[in-house]
């Protein structure tokens, strides 16, 4: 396996998750973004103009959403991300349709991050409240 890959794989499996509000741990959800494709960091006007496009998909599934970030563990790497309330097979679709390496997807507080463009196994991440942190605003993507 490709070592870059690999870690990569690593770092997505340590975010940590910034929302401004607690979700309920008996709804199920995924977490995609549209920022830096297939792990590629791009400008933050080319992020900012993906993830409006990302929002204007979401939008057309009619399904509740939410802005949040994820982050690295140290918080120096954050991306602009949605909740969003869609089954694991529409939101794989979402990832892929915005070229992401993998989304996450929360059920009944047990987090997976789950490949779309790598090849990679679903992974577990066990529970998805200690990896959440309320902030009293999201930080501005810049």
């Amino acid at each position: 396996m490709n070592q870059s890959i690999e870690c990569l794989w690593r770092k997505y499996q340590q975010t940590q998750f910034l929302f401004t509000q607690c979700l309920s741990s008996k709804i199920s959800f995924a977490i995609i973004t549209a920022h830096n494709p297939r792990g590629e960091i791009l400008a933050p006007c080319q992020n900012r103009l993906l993830d409006r496009k990302l929002q204007q998909e979401i939008l057309k599934l009619r399904r509740p959403y939410r802005a949040m970030v994820g982050a690295s563990q140290d918080w120096k790497h954050m991306e602009k991300s949605w909740a969003v309330s869609t089954d694991k097979a529409s939101a794989i679709e979402l990832g892929r349709k915005f070229n992401q390496n993998a989304i996450y997807y929360v059920d009944a507080d047990k987090l997976q991050l789950i490949p779309c463009l790598l090849s990679q196994l679903e992974t577990s991440l066990g529970a998805f409240s200690p990896r959440v942190n309320v902030v009293h605003e999201l930080p501005y993507m810049v």
